[in-house]
């Protein structure tokens, strides 16, 4: 039997849940032992030309010396017995698995022996630096150090080549991942286990470990008090990112009446007050949105990946539960003050990493300068207020140090967006927005003075900040579009939708390009607020949202996530919605539910089009039908299992799973549970995971991502029946961030997302794979 989640409620049985967490535990070590495996084999291969490199270096004609040899394999021959002797230690005790099993005492020796990773890791620059050097001038080692050879256990004869440097890098990346390794044991650990007090005094050691080797001295720099200037004025200032030399970096744009400044908030420290470093300023006058050269490529944006920002997301859901449940507890403000900062580092970093989109200012002496911005609609009033100010500016000029001293001095009194535009910073009674499904339909627009190839763009605002979550298909050729496109948008803690209706240009040469970015021209741009009484009864609501003489028409529906993903069985026992897959499949000649796909490059939601039914005439009647109404379809059939497809057994284990810091560990858990589930869902998951697959290479065309296609099918696959449910009932109540119920979508987003990532899945035993890959339905 599987384990369940070891957060149980306080009616379940004690002793059910301390044996289903200690069998949690031989998981996480049966991780930990292939991740061991793993990290060995990286040893060896750095280890492997250690032998005939030194016995080269005696002879006249060496490759490197014998001094050489030290420096850059430094530690690598002790760091390979250190963990030789653990995981000759640790694999005998798992395999012969008992509740009783202790482990701590090998964990507490590996963290003693931490000094060896200190050298290892004081060394590694003079490595690093040794190694390049050496390959520079011996060719023979270059080639040597390209194709270093990893032997990998788990595949007969199959071998991975790496490179020094990706080898060398190992040990590093290793140690600082050591306490995430034990904090997942820990996890899994009852206190009253001989094993606990062992693992947490090697957490400890490793902690402070990790800490001494992390520490980083900020300089401090020469505070400055000057009073405000009396000439200028402040427009307008906001928090933005900006791209320095591929870095992203925090900053405070200042926006006055004759110039752009940008400042670095400088770190505080007990009890002083706020200050500002000036980063650069451009005079109105010399400033444009010009590119310097045109044939000058636009610096590369370092882009994250949508499943990292998920990551940030959910660990900032949960300290926010964390704090709601020590307020709760009545607990010491000083608690609650400390995970208060750690939700601000965490939403700070989110804001850092999330913008994409390249707003460009040019300083016409010579210099140009790069934000990222979240939001078309604020990077066109960025614009538009610079170009309006810009036409009562006449002269150039330059500022003293002095001057400039007292200009930034004076923004800690000027500003208007005192503090990043976080959830933190947001009041407890403050009304926490929508979460849940916004139902969009653009219906139509007037008000164009001439025919052209007109589009519209959703944003809406998501954790303190806008982003783009929709866009309808270019309407050619005329001044009164009916787009009446249809769209469904996750709203996290949302107030505002915008609405912005652009332009396309074909003809890109004829168009002054703007920033190095796309030509597309905004017509128009607009919002209409998110009022949640007014949206809580799930009705269609029309509106028109006005936007410089021209008028759009939309509907919006809302539904809070409760309702939208609660599982309704079905009354009928002999259809095939609502209705369990095991009764399903018992038909004759049918092992799953017939799935179907087609459509593949069909643009926007919807690029999977299939059809739930008894019969294999299925491919003949979907080749009739509407791509999205099949879509809807497939959706709709999922939602109303009555359990989800991965089982309300299952479903605790599988959320455990993903949160493993291990990446071996994770991948071993994950499969065995995957493989464990019952044969018709694991058939259905395994057909419909390659279809969605195959709908992520047309990404091109259907504009369909993994994380996409994830973000759609996770909560419908995973979210668990009503009874297993932690929702409140009421729909009728907005739901907040601080309930657990964002923490367990983005579960269940990343689950899915982590199936369809695996290059792999290995096949199910012979009976079960004969009936995946059989062609009757």
């Amino acid at each position: 039997t599987l384990p369940i989640s070891h957060c149980q409620t306080k009616e379940g049985p004690p002793q059910l849940d301390l044996e289903k967490g200690l069998e949690m535990r031989k998981w996480v070590l049966s991780g930990i032992l292939a991740s061991e495996e793993t990290y060995l084999s990286h040893l060896e291969a750095l280890l492997l030309p250690m032998k005939p490199l030194k016995a080269a270096a005696t002879t006249s004609q060496p490759v490197l010396t014998s001094q050489q040899i030290e420096t850059i394999f430094f530690k690598v021959p002790e760091l390979y017995e250190i963990h030789k002797e653990f995981y000759d230690g640790l694999f005998p005790r798992v395999q012969q698995w008992s509740h009783q099993q202790r482990v701590g005492d090998l964990f507490q020796k590996l963290a003693s022996q931490l000094g060896v990773y200190r050298a290892f890791v004081d060394n590694y620059g003079v490595a690093m630096e040794t190694a390049e050097k050496c390959c520079q001038a011996n060719t023979q080692f270059a080639e040597i150090s390209e194709v270093l050879v990893t032997l990998n256990k788990d595949a007969k004869d199959q071998t991975t080549k790496n490179s020094l440097e990706t080898l060398l890098y190992k040990p590093v990346d290793r140690v600082t991942r050591s306490t995430l390794v034990l904090h997942d044991l820990l996890k899994h650990t009852p206190s009253s286990h001989p094993d606990h007090p062992l693992l947490q005094d090697a957490l400890r050691i490793s902690q402070n470990f990790l800490s001494s080797i992390n520490e980083e001295i900020t300089p401090r720099r020469q505070s400055m008090t000057v009073k405000k200037g009396e000439h200028r004025q402040l427009l307008k200032d906001s928090f933005m990112v900006e791209l320095v030399e591929g870095a992203r970096k925090l900053r405070h744009v200042f926006l006055f009446t004759d110039l752009l400044l940008c400042t670095k908030l400088k770190k505080q420290s007990g009890g002083k007050t706020q200050q500002y470093d000036c980063k650069w300023y451009i005079p109105l006058t010399d400033l444009s949105f010009q590119t310097v050269d045109e044939s000058e490529a636009a610096p590369n944006i370092p882009l994250v990946l949508d499943e990292e920002l998920d990551a940030m997301k959910i660990k900032i859901s949960q300290i926010k539960n964390d704090i709601q449940r020590e307020k709760r507890a009545n607990k010491g403000s000083k608690a609650i003050e400390r995970l208060k900062k750690k939700l601000s580092e965490q939403e700070s970093l989110l804001l850092l990493m999330s913008p994409s989109m390249a707003f460009r200012v040019h300083n016409r002496n010579g210099k140009s300068y790069t934000f990222l911005i979240s939001s078309d609609y604020e990077r066109a009033e960025w614009r538009e207020n610079i170009r309006e100010q810009q036409k009562k500016c006449f002269k150039s000029f330059s500022l003293t140090s002095v001057e400039l001293q007292m200009l930034t001095n004076s923004c800690v009194k000027l500003q208007t967006v005192h503090s990043i535009p976080l959830t933190i910073n947001k009041e407890d009674d403050e009304s926490p927005g929508l979460y849940g499904f916004l139902n969009v339909i653009v219906h139509s627009a007037t008000g164009f003075k001439q025919s052209s190839n007109l589009y519209c763009t959703l944003e809406v605002d998501s954790f303190g900040y806008f982003v783009n979550k929709a866009k309808t298909r270019v309407y050619r050729d005329t001044a009164e579009p009916n787009w009446n496109e249809e769209f469904e948008i996750e709203l996290e803690g949302s107030q505002t939708l915008r609405i912005l209706c652009y332009e396309k240009c074909y003809n890109k040469t004829k168009i002054t390009k703007e920033d190095g970015e796309s030509t597309d021209r905004i017509m128009g741009k607009g919002q209409v607020q998110l009022d949640p009484q007014a949206l809580q009864d799930r009705d269609w609501q029309r509106t028109v949202i006005a936007m410089n003489g021209i008028e759009v028409k939309l509907s919006i529906k809302f539904t809070s996530r409760e309702f939208s993903l609660k599982r309704m069985p079905s009354r009928k026992q002999t259809g095939v919605f609502g209705v369990k897959i095991a009764v399903v499949t018992k038909k004759p000649r049918s092992h799953r539910p017939a799935v179907g796909c087609a459509g593949l490059r069909q643009v926007g939601y919807a690029p999977i089009s299939a059809l739930l039914a008894d019969n294999k005439d299925v491919s003949v009647m979907m080749s009739e039908m509407d791509v999205n109404a099949i879509a809807g379809t497939l959706k709709l059939y999922f939602r109303e299992l009555p359990e989800p497809l991965f089982t309300d057994e299952f479903y605790p284990n599988f959320a455990e799973g993903i949160a493993l810091s291990d990446p071996v560990a994770k991948e071993s858990c994950m499969l065995n549970l995957l493989l464990s589930l019952p044969e018709a869902n694991l058939l259905t998951f395994l057909f419909l995971l390659d279809h969605l697959k195959r709908v992520a290479e047309k990404e091109t065309v259907n504009k369909m991502s993994l994380h996409n296609l994830a973000t759609v099918f996770g909560p419908t696959l995973l979210r668990p029946s009503e009874k297993e449910s932690k929702v409140p009932a009421n729909p009728s109540q907005p739901i907040s961030m601080t309930d657990s119920w964002s923490l367990e979508v983005m579960s269940q987003v990343q689950v899915l997302l982590y199936f369809l990532q695996l290059e792999a899945i290995p096949a199910p035993d012979s009976k079960r794979q004969s009936t995946l890959f059989s062609t009757e339905v």
